[in-house]
């Protein structure tokens, strides 16, 4: 079979990219009036109440979300409400991942997707593909999954790279023990050899860190998750790219996932604008974790999940699942959130709007 060779491509600066979002400039405030309808707000309100009695017990409250959240400006609302210990986990896509490393490394992300597909550009920007795609070879390396490999580069500022010989020494005093560790140093050592990477500590500044939530969730320890598709993002592009290291790090963000679900039981699981990877990943991770509960005599159950989307939704969920033939189909994740066995709801908004609204119930003094 043949293979495409990206080291034919040329790569720009990031610098050089005209970017639709400025976060200094962009970012949504605290105190912003949310546009949100009278109706939705006093579902807000008892979800406000919720969160705080569940966090009292301390119960899970996951917030999963697309990467909307992130283009939007809404990472430092995540962050006052991961600081308050209102949220246990937060999971998103791999285009989450890059939209906050973009914005704290550069302060701005969100190209033009129609001019760069023309030129050939789009998602073809150097800082991009070689930062997040080394940061995540060095963090499978180090037993770290997607997002806290991320958080951690984010955080340090830095990244160390051994030579081959620290390496090759690290492989044989663990390969006995930890075959699966020896492979990943192993992969690191080869891409490091391939694209012939200076070794050693290299200092990358991230002027604007203060905006990404996953360098919050990292230095908080409140575990942020990816849930990427090989091909779906940008970094791909790029010849640091390395699917082993891809597989190892989300691997460990869904297995990390999957944990936080067994610990759900009358907690509360809350979704925002992902009609995909939020309903995938929950009903596997599901399944897996009422499996290992119900061998041990118990199950988890009563989930309060609140599904938030822009979609309008006219479907009474009390009466069963719409058809396939149904026009609600778009409405499809809501079939998957339903046969799960628990309490849920669906809020049409934006997710800006939701989340300020939910932020000031639940911190606001004003």
């Amino acid at each position: 079979m043949y293979k495409f060779d990206r080291k034919n491509i040329k790569f720009k600066s990031l610098s050089e990219r005209y970017n639709k979002v400025d976060i200094s400039k962009d970012y949504v405030k605290l105190d912003t009036k949310a546009n949100i309808s009278e109706v939705n707000i006093k579902t807000i309100k008892d979800l406000a109440c919720k969160i705080k009695n569940a966090r009292e017990h301390d119960r899970q409250v996951m917030l999963t979300f697309g990467a909307h959240s992130i283009k939007n400006g809404l990472s430092n609302i995540m962050i006052e409400l991961i600081k308050n210990k209102m949220l246990t986990h937060l999971a998103t896509n791999g285009a989450g991942i890059i939209h906050d490393w973009e914005f704290s490394f550069l302060g701005k992300s969100s190209e033009d997707v129609k001019a760069n597909v023309a030129k050939g550009e789009f998602g073809i920007w150097e800082e991009t593909g070689h930062f997040l795609n080394l940061a995540i070879l060095k963090g499978a390396s180090e037993n770290l999954g997607y997002g806290e490999s991320v958080g951690k580069f984010i955080s340090e500022e830095e990244i160390y790279l051994k030579t081959d010989e620290e390496i090759m020494k690290e492989i044989k005093d663990t390969i006995d023990t930890n075959p699966d560790h020896a492979a990943s140093l192993l992969d690191l050592m080869s891409k490091l050899r391939e694209l012939n990477i200076k070794r050693g500590l290299q200092k990358v500044e991230h002027n604007f860190k203060k905006y990404s939530i996953q360098r919050e969730s990292y230095e908080l320890k409140v575990p942020f998750t990816a849930h990427p598709m090989f091909g779906h993002d940008i970094i791909y592009t790029h010849p640091m790219n390395t699917g082993a290291a891809i597989g190892r790090a989300a691997e460990r963000d869904f297995l990390s996932f999957v944990d936080s679900i067994s610990k759900l039981k009358n907690g509360i699981y809350i979704s925002i604008g992902s009609a995909v990877m939020s309903p995938m990943i929950f009903e596997k991770a599901l399944s897996m974790a009422r499996n290992v509960a119900i061998n041990n005599g118990d199950n988890i159950d009563n989930v309060l999940i609140y599904i938030v989307d822009l979609a309008e939704n006219n479907w009474d969920w009390s009466k069963g699942e719409p058809s396939d033939k149904d026009p609600e189909y778009y409405l499809r994740y809501m079939k998957t959130f339903s046969r799960m066995g628990s309490n849920v709801q669906y809020i049409q908004a934006n997710n800006t709007d939701f989340l300020l609204c939910l932020y000031q119930e639940l911190l606001s003094k004003n």
